[in-house]
């Protein structure tokens, strides 16, 4: 048990008994989504520490395991998130994996000179202690409670401090690991190499703008499909040439034009349905020029979660399919380290306050409404600080 007495902490503000947060109540809609102000604040046990949340980024697996989405079947039956074997969402949960904040207290022979140090969180509940693979991936706001909350408790080892004054700590959330790990892990099982060009679906929203950053970084060309509407701000970001992603006719042609006549060497897929067979096409219609083995990396499926591929595509053409859910220890460092050499750059759309959940999650399923990038929730305590700077116009 940690060395901790609410109200007695040398810090700016006391830690009080009980936190606001947002309590998933059950599958369901956003009915099951209840704010409350009377939760009791958690305590640090020894290699943990308490961190004062000062934003968390929305993200898209928050709305599919609240409505139960995470199913390995073609059916609707609303289903948890279960790769260790069992469910490990129970009920009452405090979503919300993408966390940054500041320690407020330390657990039991934690270094107490972490307190006041902003941070943010690798949002991986680990099953093993290795560091180059991740076979039964869990996560904050999932297997255990995350950030949507005034106070979470997270290992010591996985809160990393970021010191740069120029990010906001809403933009840092935005920086966060939920996506921009599972955009590097994308890259790095599909093994993509520099000079090498990459399609990459879905790409306005938190895992998309990541890749195509990650591309940049490690000297890859990525190619991005979304709308026209959001072209220059992708084209901005780094992505070479955007196609339209309604547009669904002619689609190999109007890539093979873009770049230069070659099929792309992998595709980086989070739409999945019908499309998936146009993207593998896209890197198949001219094997001779190829160099080596079509690759797709799967790690979403806004579209649809059921795809009609002939084998025969897949066997002959000899394409290499990844899964993608979470990486590793050894990519979440590399990925801070990069954050603090400023190479990541935040894809922030709007913040909201911790109680407006319901429209906040209103928002960040509307297509219509057009965001590029992040979502960002911020506790109503923090909101003129951390959340107001940054609220929708």
């Amino acid at each position: 048990m940690a060395t901790w007495i609410p109200g007695q902490l040398a810090m700016p503000n006391p830690i009080p008994q009980t936190m606001s947060a947002v309590l998933l109540t059950g599958h369901g809609g956003l009915d099951r989504l209840v704010y409350r102000d009377d939760v009791p604040v958690p305590r640090p046990e020894a290699g943990q520490v308490l961190v004062q949340v000062t934003a968390t980024a929305k993200n898209n697996t928050d709305r599919k395991a609240r409505e139960g989405h995470y199913s390995t079947r073609d059916d609707d039956e609303a289903v948890s998130f279960a790769i260790g074997g069992k469910p490990t969402l129970t009920f009452p949960r405090i979503q919300g994996a993408d966390v940054v904040g500041t320690v407020a207290a330390v657990g039991d022979g934690m270094n107490p000179a972490r307190l006041g140090e902003r941070g943010l969180l690798d949002f991986n509940i680990y099953g093993t202690g290795r560091r180059d693979i991740n076979l039964v991936p869990d996560y904050f706001g999932h297997g255990a409670d995350g950030g949507f909350a005034e106070y979470v408790v997270v290992p010591d080892d996985q809160f990393h401090a970021v010191t740069d004054p120029t990010l906001a700590d809403a933009e840092l959330a935005a920086l966060g690991m939920c996506s921009y790990q599972t955009a590097y892990h994308m890259l790095t099982a599909a093994d993509i190499h520099p000079g090498e060009h990459v399609l990459i679906t879905g790409a306005s929203g938190g895992v998309g703008t990541a890749l195509i950053q990650l591309c940049r970084i490690i000297g890859a060309i990525p190619y991005a499909s979304s709308t026209p509407a959001k072209a220059p701000a992708l084209c901005e970001l780094g992505a070479q040439a955007v196609f339209d992603r309604r547009d669904t006719r002619d689609f190999v042609a109007r890539t093979a034009a873009a770049t230069g006549g070659v099929p792309f060497d992998a595709v980086m897929d989070l739409v999945g349905g019908a499309s998936t067979r146009r993207f593998i096409e896209a890197m198949t219609f001219d094997m001779v020029a190829r160099t080596t083995y079509p690759r797709l990396s799967i790690a979403g499926a806004s579209e649809s979660n059921v795809s009609e591929i002939p084998w025969t595509l897949i066997y002959l053409y000899q394409v290499r399919i990844v899964g993608v859910s979470h990486g590793t220890r050894a990519e979440a460092e590399q990925l801070v380290h990069w954050i603090r050499a400023g190479r990541l750059r935040p894809v922030l759309q709007a913040a909201f306050p911790l109680s407006a959940i319901h429209d906040c999650e209103r928002y960040f399923v509307d297509r219509a409404a057009g965001h590029l990038g992040k979502v960002v929730v911020v506790p109503d305590a923090q909101w003129a600080t951390h959340g107001a700077p940054f609220a929708l116009a």
